[in-house]
């Protein structure tokens, strides 16, 4: 409980923080985003109910539906007032008043059950606050970096052979069919995260404890970090560098039709509206994290997981939002966010720190390489290129080797109310029936009895912090 407090504690200043830095250049910050949406028109409904659906994940199946029967029945009465005074219309308000409420009695009855629902309102505020913080840091770029660096990442991305031109070439041949269902997939990758998400956390009220480590924590904190990259390396993206999107801030309408040429780069000027988000992609990062996760699922959620990952990263390039050199830098974030996830919830072992280590180099070598080499990168195409992917692949690899090893040494499921034998002990001990273990004191014993009084039951397992 002690880590979930210092986490709390810190998000909460981070917000302050960030809520004094958006105030100072004149707009509103995450806090003030989300405070007016108790009462005025959200900006996002389903990002509510998938607050509320996180935050649902500890309850019972008959306080689900009474938390969205109340939720439904609030929103009724908002979209009933808003008709009637002709105001700007929408859903959600309910969702976050059943959220807040959850908090409420989390906060003031922190025993027991009540002590897990203060943990579920925790993560499905952060889902939103997490939202309304992505957007105020995008804001935060755009009026604090005057110039970007478009042109590097585009020389650089010769070496690839400029693989945004190319997909953009292919979508515009084969448009509407495959922009329509590439914006479905780009779009709704937060949909598809929830859902896997929930999949993991299926089995929080029953087992009355969240897993150690799910896709929810490493969304959020890809989310929290990669912002901050936008402000060391700014860049707006290939539709708006060098394409109609861009307007008069362009530097040429040539995006998908015609390769920008290799010069020497220099920081070109920009708006002050267009977010530079672009270094690291993390769409990508989330696409690659979604389909790490649903690895674990059923077949039908394995496959999903690998088309969102294709069509997200057909869809960053071939709609211009990102260079190909955006997505191999988001590869490599998401890995080394995900492995360090894991291990500050399992532990960490030599393997971990490796994988940590590494991504962390070559990340930061992108990144250099990209802003440093990017003429010698175009020049020679046939050495980066390839040297590019080699580096990239080298942290999947690593990744991949730890992950399975952490999977080899991880115990089998116990079962519930026997203990293993000791080694030591000889063949009849071993054969020998297990007594089952007495409780330590009468709180023990109560909590390790379920609602029929039966003990060892199995959803008296210890909360994971």
């Amino acid at each position: 409980m002690v880590l979930w407090t210092a986490a709390g504690v810190a998000t909460l200043g981070f917000l302050v923080a960030l809520e004094i830095v958006a105030r100072g250049y004149g707009f509103s910050g995450p806090i003030t985003e989300q405070s007016r949406e108790v009462i005025f028109t959200p900006e996002s409904g389903p990002l509510l109910y998938g607050g509320l659906a996180l935050t649902m994940v500890v309850l019972t199946w008959r306080q689900r539906l009474i938390a969205l029967g109340i939720a439904a029945g609030v929103d009724v009465v908002f979209v009933l007032v808003r008709w009637a005074l002709d105001a700007d219309m929408n859903f959600g308000n309910g969702a976050l008043w059943v959220v807040l409420g959850c908090a409420v009695l989390g906060l003031t009855r922190r025993t027991g059950r009540e002590r897990l629902l203060l943990k579920g309102t925790g993560l499905g505020l952060l889902l939103v606050a997490g939202h309304k913080t992505g957007d105020t840091w995008l804001l935060i770029t755009s009026k604090t970096r005057a110039t970007v660096l478009d042109p590097y990442v585009a020389a650089a991305d010769h070496a690839l052979a400029d693989p945004s031109w190319l997909a953009g070439r292919l979508l515009d041949a084969t448009a509407p069919v495959s922009t329509g269902v590439l914006h479905v997939v780009y779009g709704q990758l937060p949909l598809a995260a929830a859902l896997v998400g929930l999949y993991q956390l299926r089995r929080v009220a029953v087992e009355r404890r969240f897993p150690a480590h799910h896709l929810v924590r490493t969304f959020l904190v890809i989310g929290l970090f990669g912002p901050a990259i936008y402000m060391i390396f700014p860049v707006v993206g290939p539709v708006f560098a060098y394409g109609a999107d861009g307007g008069a801030w362009a530097t040429a309408n040539i995006w998908p039709d015609t390769l920008p040429p290799v010069t020497d780069p220099q920081p070109i000027p920009f708006d002050g509206i267009t977010p530079r988000n672009c270094m690291p992609s993390l769409h990508t990062a989330w696409a690659v994290t979604l389909f790490v996760h649903s690895r674990d699922g059923s077949r039908a959620m394995r496959w999903a997981g690998t088309f969102w990952l294709v069509g997200t990263l057909t869809a960053t390039l071939g709609f211009g939002y990102h260079y190909g050199a955006d997505l191999l830098a988001g590869v490599v974030f998401a890995l080394t966010i995900e492995t360090a996830m894991r291990c500050s919830a399992y532990g960490w072992d030599r393997a971990g720190v490796r994988v940590v280590a590494l991504g962390a180099t070559v990340f930061g070598a992108l990144l250099a390489s990209y802003r440093w080499l990017p003429t010698e990168m175009a020049a020679r195409p046939w050495l980066f290129g390839p040297l590019l992917l080699l580096v990239t692949g080298t942290v999947v690899y690593a990744y991949v080797r730890a992950a399975r090893a952490a999977r080899d040494r991880a115990p089998a499921p116990e079962v519930p109310g026997q203990r293993p034998v000791p080694e030591t002990e000889g063949a009849a001990e071993a054969a020998a029936p297990v007594e089952a273990p007495e409780a330590a004191d009468p709180a023990e014993a109560t909590e390790a009895t379920d609602a029929t009084g039966k003990p060892g039951a199995t959803d008296a397992k210890p909360e994971l912090v």
